[in-house]
């Protein structure tokens, strides 16, 4: 599986672009580009990879992981991917933007398909394992590639921290359990990248996390 991190808008954000070799088809994780730049990069790169974008997968409805979600579906016809428990998220994103002080089009984000916990997502040869790992908010989702020993896992968990929770829905207590739960039993060796900062290990986290 190749995989591509691109970073993206005034928050730092992480976005990746997935795609298997030999079908050229791709999902897009988290796709924040807020400025005309940032998605002319994004839809070159697929273009110049002949990549098919089959879904845009969504690790929670933040304002800074979902603003192109729908403009990247309509370019590419990919189906825009989520947790229904952070509909409300999605369903506030203009007021999101407003709360920031962001000088960009918003509107509402609706979900095309409902991810759920232990759900599986074929790509190329590989599968895709959704996790899901409330706490930074409430459908927090990871997804996870155990052949590529890889875990794509939001603002659930950092290089040295975890996701903040004061934010609509957040829990700390929630969330340091998805962390104990759902991503601290995979393997040590899985690279953990993050919706912000440099990737880690879960080994990494396990030895050095303060938050843990």
């Amino acid at each position: 599986m190749n995989a591509t991190m691109m970073t993206v808008n005034p928050f730092g954000e992480n976005m990746y672009i997935l795609w298997d070799e030999a079908s050229r088809e791709a999902v897009v994780v988290d796709p924040g580009m807020m400025r005309q730049d940032e998605r002319d990069m994004v839809t070159k790169f697929i273009a110049d990879n002949d990549l098919k974008v089959k879904h845009i997968l969504l690790t929670h409805l933040h304002l800074d992981h979902v603003t192109s979600a729908r403009w990247l579906a309509d370019q590419t016809g990919a189906d825009v991917c989520g947790s229904i428990l952070d509909k409300e998220l999605g369903q506030n994103l203009p007021q999101q933007v407003a709360q920031f002080h962001l000088k960009i089009e918003s509107e509402v984000l609706t979900l095309d398909r409902h991810l759920q916990d232990g759900e599986t997502i074929p790509l190329g040869d590989e599968t895709i394992q959704v996790l899901h790992v409330p706490g930074h908010s409430p459908g927090g989702l990871a997804f996870y590639l155990p052949e590529s020993s890889l875990l794509i896992s939001g603002d659930t968990i950092f290089n040295g921290s975890v996701g903040r929770t004061d934010l609509m829905g957040g829990d700390m207590a929630t969330l340091l359990n998805s962390i104990r739960e759902k991503i601290y039993p995979l393997p040590d060796e899985t690279v953990i990248a993050s919706g912000h900062g440099p990737t880690t290990t879960v080994a990494d986290e396990k030895r050095f996390n303060p938050f843990l």
